[in-house]
């Protein structure tokens, strides 16, 4: 068997599924949030909560307990209790990704978040690794 390096690197990347040999870049999808009187309406919620391949009911959740608010989802939308600027809501979104999303050890956004007894772990896809996260 003498199959060179190129050769046998080829073999190795086809036997790959796609999603894991695609290098793009990941990015945090746009929110389009305003206030109307003491609400701020989240409307492009559950397409966000799509984009990032999460459970809206736990979105919401964290997004609520950032807020230090109440939260409904209604229909494609989110509203909180109180005044929120898009500022403030962007940066909860980003920390949300960072901790829920983002895989720790590839850097990889392809993880799912799996319960086992009372432990949550988030398993990456892309590298296999399992890092436990704390419970929204």
């Amino acid at each position: 068997m003498s199959l060179n390096y190129e050769k046998m690197l080829d073999e190795a990347y086809s036997k790959l599924p796609r999603e894991v040999s695609k290098h793009e870049r990941f990015e945090i999808p746009k929110i389009s949030c305003t206030t109307f009187g003491a609400r701020t309406i989240f409307y492009n919620f559950k397409e966000v909560c799509d984009i990032l391949n999460r459970d809206p009911v736990h979105v919401l959740r964290y997004l609520s307990k950032e807020m230090a608010t109440a939260g409904v989802i209604d229909e494609n939308r989110a509203i909180f209790q109180g005044k929120f600027e898009l500022e403030t809501c962007t940066q909860i979104l980003k920390r949300y990704v960072n901790e829920f999303v983002i895989c720790p050890v590839c850097k990889r956004p392809d993880t799912k978040i799996v319960k086992e007894k009372r432990l949550f772990f988030l398993v990456c896809e892309a590298c296999g690794a399992r890092s436990p996260i704390k419970p929204v």
